[in-house]
């Protein structure tokens, strides 16, 4: 340990002396921070311990992870596109990000490093609607790329507020009565448990924005003022994940946070580029798909999601595509389902058939897919999927996550009238047109089902 001295005895060569040293000591640190072993590239991955925080004095003799300042402060210009309220100190702890995983993160979600995110989706956070209200428990999501996570996690919050939470009663005035404190329990809850889920229950790793930046800009990368400044958190326990969540939820779901980017990449990192290359297949090669709407997700995110898996198809187990190519999909029972109903698919193509790990979830949540709109059923009834006599007549609420809804919608399900049989002889060309597509997703897990709105107006 160094012996410590006043400036009156230090001369001029010992200054020189130890200043060499401690900058040795520090590029050897830098080294171990940029090579890919945290992220599953090696096999060996060095841990963040949970719940330690490191003084800048501890950092800078060396007792602890380095707080490195980076490439200095980034302007003002860049700074102001997210508020100080959604930006930590470098000096919390984790370890900062390299150009070699910025590069990878980027060639995973767009196949370039290059490309960056668009403006809808550096808007996209996890924002509740007002508490005690008809809608407290939903979270205001807008149109584009990013919909389909935010619905995703609106499924596996709805779960933590019915089925997981403990001294609350299990039906729908509970969500509506929910407080501030509680929406933000229930958003960190359910962002742990995917990240968690991903991590396969062993580590979990959070991405949070710093004051500085990290790396610069390459011909090969280009800088977003935001990736550049990322510091990660590793954690071994959920409770530690959720905890650290809950104590940064700003960085989530502050406006202008890119809450949902963070939670991507947060996500990804955690399921590591190791895993997330055995996931994936032949029809997969990177997560977001281009469209003339911008990015948006490819069903391995989804899946990934609601899985912890990123598996790029909705069917069970492996199957061999039209080349004979194998081609993977899910091959766990989730706990939050998925429903997909397009009017442009066609039933006899195997490959789009959503199978029974996401059609018969663990709870009866699913996140739905409907001619490329995410919106999200369920029911308050935790033994529907359990006893098929609860299947006979039952209840779903459905939110569709549009900015004109200001109440759930209650559809009253019943598989054993046989109505849906002799409607579809009357326009069984066009059933997308006659029938609401709400009621055509359904009609994908109990097929001859009839749907009543209670008086609300069919969702189109």
């Amino acid at each position: 340990m160094a012996m410590e001295f006043s400036d009156q005895e230090q001369s001029s060569e010992e200054l020189d002396l130890e200043e060499i040293t401690r900058k040795i000591l520090f590029l050897d640190k830098w080294r171990e921070i940029f090579s890919y072993h945290r992220l599953g590239i090696k096999n060996t991955t060095p841990q963040y311990h949970e719940g330690s925080r490191i003084s800048a004095d501890e950092s800078a003799d060396g007792t602890g992870i380095p707080q490195p300042k980076g490439q200095g402060h980034l302007p003002s210009s860049s700074l102001c596109s997210i508020p100080s309220t959604s930006i930590i100190s470098s000096k919390l702890g984790g370890f900062p990000i390299s150009l070699a995983m910025a590069t990878k993160l980027r060639q995973s979600l767009f196949g370039s490093a290059a490309q960056t995110f668009s403006c809808d989706w550096r808007r996209a956070c996890f924002r509740f609607h007002g508490p005690s209200s008809d809608l407290a428990f939903t979270l205001k999501v807008e149109k584009g790329g990013a919909q389909g996570i935010q619905m995703a996690v609106q499924g596996s919050i709805i779960k933590y507020l019915l089925f997981t939470r403990k001294g609350k009663d299990c039906n729908f005035h509970s969500l509506c009565a929910i407080s501030k404190q509680e929406q933000e329990r229930a958003l960190a809850a359910a962002l742990a448990g995917i990240l968690w889920a991903a991590g396969e229950a062993q580590k979990a790793t959070i991405c949070l924005v710093t004051e500085h930046t990290y790396i610069a800009s390459t011909p090969d990368y280009s800088g977003d003022s935001f990736t550049e400044r990322l510091q990660l958190f590793e954690f071994l326990k959920k409770e530690a994940t959720e905890k650290f969540i809950y104590d940064h939820l700003q960085c989530f779901k502050g406006e202008g946070s890119h809450g949902v980017i963070l939670f991507l990449y947060s996500l990804i990192f955690s399921r590591t580029f190791e895993r997330l290359q055995k996931d994936l297949d032949v029809s997969t090669v990177h997560l977001l798909r281009p469209t003339t709407r911008g990015f948006l997700c490819r069903q391995a995110v989804l899946n990934m999601v609601l899985t912890g898996r990123a598996s790029p198809n909705v069917f069970n187990g492996c199957q061999n595509g039209k080349s004979q190519e194998i081609l993977h999909g899910v091959l766990t029972r989730s706990d939050i389902g998925y429903l997909q109903w397009s009017q442009s698919t066609s039933e006899d193509d195997r490959l789009s058939q959503v199978g029974s790990m996401l059609k018969t979830p663990k709870v009866p949540i699913w996140l739905c897919n409907i001619n490329g709109s995410y919106s999200v059923l369920f029911s308050t009834n935790r033994q529907l999927l359990s006893d098929w006599k609860m299947e006979r007549l039952f209840d779903l609420h459905f939110y569709s996550g549009q900015s004109s809804e200001k109440k759930l919608a209650r559809l009253t399900v019943d598989t054993h009238s046989h109505h849906w049989e002799r409607d579809q002889c009357e326009d069984e060309k066009r059933p997308g047109k006659r029938f609401s597509p709400v009621e055509m997703v359904i009609r994908t897990k109990w097929r001859e089902a009839t749907i009543d709105w209670n008086g609300s107006v069919p969702f189109f």
